[in-house]
């Protein structure tokens, strides 16, 4: 079984905002699978079962905060016997370019908050992430520029790679890690 856990912020004001990239690719996902979002186990998340190419695979969204994602994330691994290996976190990148998607295997958390968390309760560093770039602004502290709404003129941008990343996770469970990282972390 695979787990894909899309990171963000569980309330509305935070729903079209930077932060959420990875909720809005898991939702995408959700979309293209038929699935259905419910309370998951602990009441601190949201889950959607779904398959891919015959696997079983649970979408999961924390609802948790953005600092505390390991929380939920490690519950559903634990309770569900799913390896690290088998976890796909999908996350907002700041220091990728506005847009652009990139596959990593397994690494630091790169200052991102929510993977630190995923990172500390899981105790390993080994799982897949898909990162969407969401740019970054000098004149803006992080912890506020992440918090904004897309710009107009970026909202299309965000829509393509939102797509992309959930492509990203579909091929990365139907022909592995590897080939997914050869199309999607291109410039």
């Amino acid at each position: 079984m695979w787990a894909v856990a899309g990171l963000g912020n569980p309330d509305s004001k935070h729903l079209k905002t930077r932060h959420n990239a990875g909720f809005m690719a898991a939702d995408e996902l959700a979309d293209r699978l038929g699935a259905r979002w419910r309370p998951g186990p602990g009441g601190n998340l949201s889950v959607a079962p779904a398959q891919i190419a015959g696997q079983d695979v649970l979408l999961v969204k924390p609802l948790t905060y953005m600092n505390l994602s390991g929380v939920a994330v490690g519950r559903v691994l634990r309770e569900k016997n799913i390896a690290p290996e088998n976890l796909i976190v999908v996350h907002d990148d700041i220091d990728l370019e506005t847009a652009r998607i990139r596959i990593r295997k397994n690494g630091s958390a790169g200052g991102h908050k929510g993977v630190d968390s995923i990172i500390r309760q899981t105790g390993t560093r080994n799982f897949i992430r898909v990162k969407i770039g969401i740019g970054r602004d000098p004149s803006k502290l992080a912890e506020i520029y992440v918090l904004e709404k897309f710009r107009k003129d970026e909202v299309p941008l965000i829509a393509e790679a939102v797509s992309a990343a959930a492509q990203a996770v579909m091929d990365i469970i139907t022909g592995g890690v590897e080939t997914a990282m050869n199309r999607f972390n291109k410039k």
